[in-house]
C-alpha cells in the first residue's frame, strides 16, 4: 500500500457524516465520534463511495426523564441499526489554496425502544407497565463540505454540515429514524501525521431548529472527538479514538417540560483499519467499538461503527 494513497481513504472514512439518533430523547443531530483518525489529511481527488453500519445500545434508569413520543418518559432502553451511504466528490482544483470535497447521502435503519414509565399529557396519568416500539425506514438527508490544508507533517481542516428532515418520524412514536427539524453543523480539526503515527482532534458546534410537530428545540451543543493510531504494517493500523459532548445551551420551545435538560457524555474505543486492493483500486475497512460514560440527562451505552470506503476515481499506486 503506499502510505499517501492510504492516508488519503482513511481521512475520507474519519470525516463520514453518520445517521443521527431520535431527538428529544436527550440525544440530536450530531452523534459523538463522527470524526477519527487523519480527519484533516487532503484525500485522493474524485468520486468515491464511503459506507458506514453503526449499531447503538443505549438505556437510561427509570427515574432520569427525557421528553419522548409525546410524553415524559424514564428508563428509555433504546437499539438501532443504520446504513448510509455516503457519495463524495473530492476536487482537484485548489479552493483557497486547500482541497474542497461535497459529499450527499442517506440509508435506511431500524430502530427498537422501550420505556419503563410514561407521562402522556393527553391521558394525563403516569403509568408503570413497560411500553415498546419500533420502526423501520429511511435516514434523514445528510449533507457536508470539507476544505483541507497540508503543511508537511500538519494537516487543517474546516467543515460545515446540515441534515434535512426527510427521514421516518411520527411524533407519538418512542422510535424514530427523522429528527423532524433541519439542523447545521460546523467546525474545524487538526492531524498531526508523520506516516507512521498520527492524531487528530475535531472541535464542532451544532445549533438545531424547532420540531414544529412537538414545539421542542435542542440547545446548541459543542462536541470534541479525537484519534490517535499507529501503522503497524503499511495495510494496518492500531489504536484508539473518544469524544466529548456537552449541550451549552438549554432545550427551549413549549415542548420542552423539562426546562433546559441540557445532556453530555463521553466515550472510548479501540480501533483497527486495514486496506486491501480490489481490482486496480484501496479499498479501506474501518472497526471502532465505543463504550460511553459520565452521561447526564441522555441515554448511555455502547455502540459499533464499520466503515467500508470503495474509491470510484483513484487507483492504487
Amino acid at each position: 500500500m503506499n502510505t499517501k494513497s492510504g492516508a488519503s481513504l482513511l481521512a475520507l472514512v474519519a470525516s463520514l457524516p453518520l445517521a443521527a439518533r431520535a431527538d428529544e430523547g436527550g440525544a440530536g443531530f450530531w452523534i459523538p465520534g463522527q470524526f477519527g483518525s487523519l480527519a484533516a489529511v487532503p484525500t485522493t481527488p474524485g468520486w468515491s463511495l464511503p459506507l458506514l453500519y453503526l449499531h447503538n445500545s443505549a438505556s437510561s434508569e427509570v427515574s432520569r426523564l427525557t421528553v419522548r413520543g409525546g410524553g415524559v418518559v424514564g428508563g428509555v432502553d433504546v437499539r438501532a441499526d443504520s446504513l448510509l451511504a455516503f457519495p463524495t466528490y473530492t476536487f482537484e482544483t485548489p479552493v483557497l489554496g486547500g482541497q474542497a470535497a461535497l459529499g450527499l447521502g442517506a440509508g435506511p435503519g431500524s430502530m427498537d425502544a422501550s420505556v419503563g414509565a410514561a407521562f402522556r399529557p393527553a391521558g394525563g396519568s403516569l403509568t408503570g407497565a413497560r411500553q415498546s416500539d419500533s420502526v423501520s425506514g429511511g435516514s434523514d438527508l445528510y449533507g457536508q463540505a470539507t476544505l483541507k490544508w497540508n503543511q508537511g507533517v500538519n494537516n487543517y481542516m474546516v467543515y460545515g454540515m446540515f441534515g434535512a428532515p426527510l427521514g421516518a418520524y411520527r411524533s407519538d412514536r418512542l422510535s424514530n429514524l427523522g429528527l423532524n427539524h433541519w439542523s447545521m453543523d460546523t467546525g474545524g480539526g487538526y492531524t498531526y501525521f508523520d506516516k507512521k503515527n498520527e492524531f487528530s482532534a475535531v472541535l464542532g458546534v451544532t445549533y438545531n431548529f424547532e420540531n414544529t410537530d412537538t414545539q421542542y428545540r435542542n440547545g446548541i451543543d459543542a462536541h470534541l472527538d479525537w484519534a490517535t493510531s499507529r501503522f503497524v504494517t503499511e495495510q494496518t493500523h492500531v489504536g484508539l479514538a473518544g469524544y466529548f459532548y456537552r449541550q451549552l445551551t438549554g432545550d427551549s420551545g413549549a415542548g420542552a417540560v423539562l426546562g433546559d435538560h441540557k445532556s453530555s457524555v463521553n466515550g472510548i474505543a479501540p480501533q483497527l483499519g486495514h486496506f486491501f486492493a480490489v481490482n486496480q483500486s484501496q479499498w479501506y475497512v474501518d472497526v471502532k467499538a465505543y463504550k460511553e460514560f459520565g452521561a447526564v440527562n441522555r441515554p448511555s451505552g455502547w455502540n459499533l461503527w464499520v466503515s467500508l470506503l470503495i474509491p470510484l476515481s483513484a487507483t492504487k499506486s
